[in-house]
């Protein structure tokens, strides 16, 4: 019986420590298993406009938690609702250059919302915190592309502003035009700057946004790649240790998603982003240890056509797990 025990927490040690390795390491060996050929306008929730009541400060995940003040001050409500009208774009020695309304307060863009395509995952009790500013009588001004407003639809039919694809909010919490408490709240809200990316010492090279997540209508959220398109997995890979079981003729309908930046990803936890070498000596992404890859029967961002195929190929979700299951 002891001999099974000391046995038994052998082998607990050793996966504990390969998954430690995995989930640590930035780049994989390649490795391969069995091949299998390759087969076979969003809505956003509603967001309430209303300024934030005592007892309630944003949380990380752009809602609320208990405790605090926003400080919001109630005469500013139809203000912080209403139209954004004329933008102006202002400039302070921490934020750099940032963009308001036409009254004077600053608007703000949130990490885990997507540009492409544009979404909100701001909803509920978060939008109340976040009020989403109205697209109608939105206009540029100098300094901001006029071409690059836009808008996206919510589920109750109203019209979000965008600024370069991303939803545009204002802040319950600032109390004043000129307010900018919203910025880093969370780790993951940010006042604008003008070419849509996140102003002050956060900005990144947005644009560039290499993996994201979006909140798919029938599958929750999952993980997409910088153009929108959807990310899946193998069930023939190996995640412990990684390996690939895509390979050959399998590799003309799915493509494995590039290493990619972990400064340029939003939406799921960068730590668990990892690269994994393959035979043929390119870099593949990998998430949670799992390998990422695009289906070429995708046409569109937005596009799920790979869900399911051969029961072996499966969305991402936002933790790594197979969407849908």
């Amino acid at each position: 019986m002891e001999k099974r025990h000391i046995a038994f927490a052998g082998v607990s040690v050793a996966m504990v420590l390969l998954t430690a390795a995995c989930g640590s390491s930035k780049d994989n060996s390649a490795g391969s298993a069995n091949v299998q050929p390759a087969g076979g306008s969003q809505t956003v929730g509603a967001g309430a406009s209303a300024s934030a009541g005592a007892g309630a400060v944003a949380g990380a995940t752009g809602g609320y938690q208990a405790g605090g003040d926003t400080g919001a001050a109630a005469g500013g409500e139809a203000e912080r609702t209403g139209p954004a009208k004329q933008l102006a774009v202002k400039e302070d020695a921490k934020l750099g250059k940032f963009i308001t309304d036409s009254k004077g307060w600053t608007l703000y863009r949130f990490d885990e919302d997507t540009p492409k395509p544009a979404k909100s995952n701001c909803n509920d009790d978060c939008a109340t915190k976040w009020p989403a500013v109205p697209a109608d009588d939105a206009a540029a001004t100098t300094g901001i592309e006029a071409d690059k407003l836009g808008s996206v639809t919510r589920s109750d039919g109203s019209k979000q502003l965008t600024l370069a694809g991303w939803p545009v909010y204002r802040f319950a919490g600032d109390a004043k035009p000129g307010d900018t408490k919203g910025q880093g709240v969370g780790g993951t809200w940010n006042a604008l700057a003008p070419d849509g990316k996140p102003a002050g010492k956060t900005a990144a090279a947005d644009d560039s946004l290499q993996l994201m997540v979006n909140n798919n209508a029938g599958l929750g959220k999952i993980i997409v790649d910088g153009k929108g398109m959807t990310v899946y997995r193998f069930d023939k890979d190996s995640a412990w240790p990684m390996k690939t079981g895509c390979l050959g003729a399998c590799l003309d309908t799915w493509k494995p998603v590039k290493a990619v930046d972990t400064t340029k990803v939003a939406g799921l936890d960068a730590a668990k982003v990892t690269s994994f070498k393959r035979p043929d000596g390119t870099k593949q992404a990998a998430f949670d240890c799992w390998l990422l890859y695009t289906f070429t029967g995708d046409k569109k961002p937005g596009d799920i056509n790979g869900q399911g195929v051969k029961g072996t190929w499966f969305a991402v979700t936002d933790k790594g797990k197979k969407a849908g299951q």
